[in-house]
């Protein structure tokens, strides 16, 4: 399996490049040269796999030569060995039609895990046999940050950096970042907004020189590897369902970078039968507003009670756009620099059509977020973060006509404590592995929204260990 760059200047490379550059050197992103397409045999020979199975079967339809069957094997068995739950992403009936994927039962008790886990073996094996060190930039609005740090601390040949917006994280979230006490782990706050971190990381790839000089790799959804993983709980909930119509499942999904719906997409377009991918967004809606009114534009980034979903420039969007524009890399390039140059672009009608035959979309406020989460609390005992609960607020619009939707559980309420116990008037039960880290002393550096402190410390470390 080859990749190549949604910009059309950076081709035909393996997955271990792929995994280890993260964005592509033209500041596209990877996306694979084909989709694996499965047929009915093959959905149904699956049907009885194992989580662990189901991921070695669709990793390794796109991860090449990169791993022997054996490594990959192991790699995946050592990544979910961490989980506390058997299902890994078990799901639960919350009302007639309407299901719940619960995908907080790994380490940092958010879904970031499931592909974290994964890609931190992933890059220690691919290391190791090539005798490499790498230096890896991540920028997170809360949950990344903390599956990044969980995932590669200790990790020799790695350094990880990462960059969250100061005070616009929850105190968990902030806490299971900066008290690993990890020698190669470093962590930042910045002044400014999540978009602002992701600018800093997408200025630093845009540096050829550090870039090659410290080895600089990345794991936000940027880095395909991470899409990759996240496809698989899709199918996993799919094998969950019983009775389904076929065409007549639809995922909710709530999301701020388009990383897990795109995800969602992959898996339809291998042949999953899946009706829609409905993006559900808060208040920060440039997803809702592209999908409807055809204009990427991002606005202010507002403050919101769903924190890692407060992003006004969904990076994955441009792997859709690659598709819905027929692979024409040079229109790719010319929207995307109209982004930057201009700060939006505009999408025909005919291309609004081919994203309506895929996804449906909503946006969510802050008092239905409230709601949400009482409703389900007082009738059915379910505690919801904010963010799954725009997910589930989202999906009842769609049961209502009769869909089966399946939403996305997208971290432990017990990661937003203070949001949801201020809904509910209640106190909620904190995991012990959270409440642990309550006391833990922090280490984290507060930085200007610019990329030269980052570079600096990056360059810093580099040349302490050669």
């Amino acid at each position: 399996m080859l990749y190549h760059s949604t910009r059309g200047l950076d081709n035909s490379k393996n997955f271990s490049e792929v995994l280890h550059a993260g964005l592509a050197g033209d500041g596209g992103l990877f996306v694979p040269k084909f989709i694996p397409q499965l047929n009915l045999e093959i959905l149904n020979q699956w049907r009885h796999l194992s989580y662990e199975e189901l991921a070695l079967e669709i990793i390794s339809l796109f991860s090449g030569d990169c791993f022997s069957r054996a490594e990959l094997s192991e790699i995946v068995i050592e990544s979910y060995s961490g989980f506390h739950h058997e299902l890994k992403s078990p799901l639960i009936k919350l009302e007639d039609n309407h299901f719940f994927l619960e995908l907080f039962h790994g380490p940092t008790l958010a879904f970031k895990d499931f592909a974290m886990q994964v890609i931190a073996r992933m890059f220690a094996k691919t290391l190791q046999k090539r005798d490499l060190n790498i230096n890896i930039i991540t920028a997170t609005s809360g949950d990344t940050g903390s599956a990044a740090v969980e995932a590669f601390k200790g990790i020799s040949n790695v350094n990880l950096y990462v960059l969250y917006p100061h005070e616009r994280i929850s105190q968990i979230q902030r806490k299971q970042m900066t008290t690993s006490n990890a020698k190669n782990v470093k962590v930042f706050a910045v002044q400014g907004t999540f978009d602002d971190c992701q600018s800093i990381v997408k200025e630093l790839f845009a540096d050829k020189a550090l870039v090659s000089d410290v080895n600089l790799s990345g794991v936000n959804s940027i880095n395909w590897a991470r899409i990759l993983v996240q496809i698989i709980y899709y199918f996993s909930a799919f094998y969950q369902l019983k009775d389904l119509s076929a065409g007549n499942l639809s995922f909710s999904v709530p999301t701020g970078n388009f990383g897990d719906a795109y995800a969602g997409y992959i898996s339809k377009r291998m042949g999953l039968p899946i009706k829609k991918i409905i993006v559900a967004t808060n208040k920060n809606d440039i997803l809702d507003r592209v999908f409807k009114t055809g204009v990427y534009k991002s606005d202010s980034v507002s403050k919101t009670l769903s924190p890692s979903m407060d992003i006004q420039v969904a990076s994955n969007f441009e792997r859709l756009l690659f598709d819905l524009l027929n692979n024409d890399t040079k229109e790719v390039r010319r929207l995307m620099n109209n982004l930057s140059n201009k700060g939006h672009f505009n999408l025909e009608k005919k291309i609004l059509t081919r994203i309506s035959k895929d996804f449906a979309s909503r946006a969510v406020a802050d008092s239905d977020t409230i709601a949400t989460i009482n409703h389900f609390y007082n009738e059915r005992e379910i505690v919801l973060c904010p963010h799954s609960a725009i997910g589930v607020r989202v999906a009842k619009d769609f049961i209502e006509t009769g869909e089966t939707v399946v939403s996305l559980g997208t971290a432990h309420p017990a990661k937003f404590r203070e949001t949801v116990e201020r809904a509910l008037e209640v106190s909620i039960p904190i995991p012990p592995a959270l409440e642990a880290i309550m006391e833990k002393q922090e280490s984290v550096r507060v930085i200007p929204p610019n990329k030269h402190k980052v570079a600096e410390e990056i360059r810093k470390s580099f040349l302490e260990e050669n």
